[in-house]
């Protein structure tokens, strides 16, 4: 069943118009697009946008398909989660596209373990099974997980679709997705998954477009954000990425040091007396760009300061990304 957005039409949706609404949520982030269809056409986006600063100073922007800016707001400071956003983001689809009514939800969601290959429908179990993989990566999964509930919450009817950034890597050999651990641990779903595999699947799809005579060969596709990652391509499909069972390895990130000795690991639990939490948040959120320049985890904030740390970090994330190349 789909979901009327308001019960009305207005000058920029009729009654036929149906919308798929695909978001990616994170812990301060709420990233929307929407999709229109009316009489079979193709799907064009006709918006998309954002709700940045959850839960301190929260502001929603939007731009139209081609672009052009539609809205920029001050949200109210009682914004705090994916459910508060999206209330927002869907009280600005009232407002535009009014008429239309949802006929599904898509989700980003990082972590699909090593069950799901493809799309899943959203059910209770499939969310069980997600809220299982929260330790394989806690600064994500969690959040993708609340902004289904936040629909089932807000929308029952309408479906939900989880795409998941590890299936665009279920292509890697064997010899890839190897953790060279005893083969009792590895049962227990110990393998090199890899992700921002949407991102690579985009990429792939379209390679053939805008680059044909390099499509079909070797490519090797770069990430490069907070979250950084590289990954190789063979006739489309990936061989091999930076990342591994966790998005912690790899590249340097943002606040993630990316591959780093197990030495260092065990010496912050024996040598200095860490605790297992005290060492998670240095690993997802003090290490990196941050942790190197003590500055910021913002590449144009590194690249604008005079420190020499910060200056040190963008040469070592420049070193690092080199040598991953080679």
């Amino acid at each position: 069943m789909n979901a009327s957005l308001n019960g009305r039409t207005n000058d920029r949706s009729s009654a036929a118009d149906e919308f798929a609404l695909v978001l990616n949520s994170g812990s301060s982030s709420l990233k929307f697009a929407v999709f229109r269809t009316a009489a079979g056409a193709d799907w064009p986006m006709v918006a998309r946008g954002n709700v940045e600063g959850i839960g301190t100073s929260p502001k929603m922007s939007a731009r139209d398909g081609t672009g052009s800016r539609l809205e920029t707001q001050t949200l109210p400071a009682g914004v705090r989660d994916a459910g508060a956003a999206l209330e927002h983001v869907f009280a600005w689809l009232r407002a535009n596209f009014g008429g239309g009514s949802i006929m599904g939800v898509g989700h980003r969601v990082v972590h699909g373990g090593p069950r799901y290959a493809s799309p899943a429908i959203v059910t209770p179990e499939v969310v069980t099974e997600l809220r299982r993989l929260v330790p394989y990566a806690p600064l994500h999964q969690p959040y993708n997980l609340a902004a289904i509930a936040a629909v089932t919450q807000s929308r029952p009817d309408v479906p939900q679709v989880a795409c998941f950034d590890t299936s665009f890597h279920r292509s890697l050999p064997a010899v890839a997705k190897l953790v060279p651990l005893p083969a009792e641990l590895r049962r227990n779903g110990l393998q090199r998954y890899g992700f921002h595999g949407l991102s690579y699947e985009y990429i792939a799809s379209i390679l053939p477009q805008v680059a044909p005579q390099i499509a079909q060969g070797r490519v090797i596709v770069a990430h490069l954000g907070s979250g950084a990652s590289l990954c190789a391509l063979r006739d489309g499909e990936s061989v091999e990425n930076t990342f591994g069972f966790t998005a912690l390895d790899g590249l340097c990130m943002g606040t993630r040091p990316g591959a780093i000795d197990p030495g260092v690991i065990l010496y912050l639990f024996q040598g200095i007396g860490l605790s297992v939490k005290d060492v998670e948040t240095i690993l997802y959120k003090k290490s990196g760009l941050l942790g190197v320049s003590g500055v910021s985890n913002d590449m144009r904030d590194l690249l604008a300061s005079a420190e020499a740390s910060a200056r040190l970090a963008v040469d070592y994330f420049v070193y690092r990304v080199a040598r991953w190349e080679r």
